[in-house]
């Protein structure tokens, strides 16, 4: 028996009892209910909640974001760790390394490298060489100024009285230019993140740009090397000296005596007397 009917019943029940006032009622309208259909679940549903939507409140999303993690650049999670030592500057450097080994940022630099050049040295070198960018021969060793240029920098380096092993040297870029072709823009600008990084760490009391691509991008200079060599300039924390770079001796050997004139700047600053 449904609802509607006993419910009548009842009320004929109480008028024949004598009952002569019954208050007006308004029976509810019998409610059709319609079988719920079941959907078929998706293959890539993943667990019971899957295939519906969670409203959750702004208290309940800033509660679950502040259990997330925030990620990090990797290049910037390395320079959150300790380097007040040589050696966990080393350790810093050497991860930094494993992080450009795998850059791939310039497309065209990534796709004809043999390997990244990414720089070699003390850690804690109180002087930092900074050049253009790897050649054919840093290309294939995978370390900077090995080759022509590099043998008369490390002339130039005995004859300033320093060591190479003392110095840390690197490049505007840590891939080589197709047909050694000048940085463009845009690839300097990607790796400047690195080149920062590495200054950051080693943090020089000297810098020496070799060459016009290495003055210019670090200082955001327009100027050519020729007048910006002779004087010191300032990065950050440091001393920057620009001369020319060895390649260019090698074309142009009556520019070796300007060279020696800007090496004389940094071995005065440094105390050292020119032998």
């Amino acid at each position: 028996m449904d609802s509607t009917r006993a419910w009548r019943q009842f009320l004929q029940t109480v008028t024949s009892s004598g009952i002569t006032h019954v208050p007006s009622v308004q029976l509810p309208k019998p409610v059709t209910v319609k079988p719920t259909q079941t959907k078929k679940s998706s293959s890539h549903a993943a667990g019971p909640r899957a295939g519906k939507t969670v409203l959750r409140s702004p208290i309940e999303l800033e509660r679950d974001q502040a259990k997330e993690p925030v990620k990090q650049d990797a290049t910037a999670e390395i320079l959150n760790g300790p380097a007040d030592t040589p050696q966990q500057k080393a350790d810093l450097l050497c991860q930094l390394s494993e992080v450009v080994a795998g850059c791939q940022r310039c497309t065209e630099l990534a796709g004809t490298r043999t390997q990244t050049v990414f720089g070699v040295g003390s850690a804690d070198a109180q002087i930092m060489f900074v050049g253009e960018a790897p050649g054919a021969d840093e290309d294939r060793v995978g370390e900077p100024f090995v080759g022509r240029a590099g043998q008369l920098l490390d002339r130039i380096i005995e004859a300033c009285q320093l060591r190479r092993e003392d110095l840390y040297i690197c490049n505007i870029l840590r891939c080589r230019p197709p047909g050694n072709r000048n940085p463009l823009p845009q690839e300097a600008a990607n790796c400047r993140e690195y080149l920062d990084a590495q200054i950051q760490l080693v943090k020089p009391e000297y810098i020496v740009c070799w060459g016009t691509v290495a003055a210019q991008n670090l200082l955001g200079e327009k100027r050519t090397i020729g007048r910006l060599r002779g004087i010191f300039h300032r990065h950050q924390t440091a001393k920057v000296l620009c001369t020319y770079h060895p390649s260019y001796l090698l074309r142009n050997p009556s520019a070796k005596k300007d060279v020696w004139d800007d090496m004389k700047i940094l071995m005065k600053d440094l105390g050292i007397e020119p032998s």
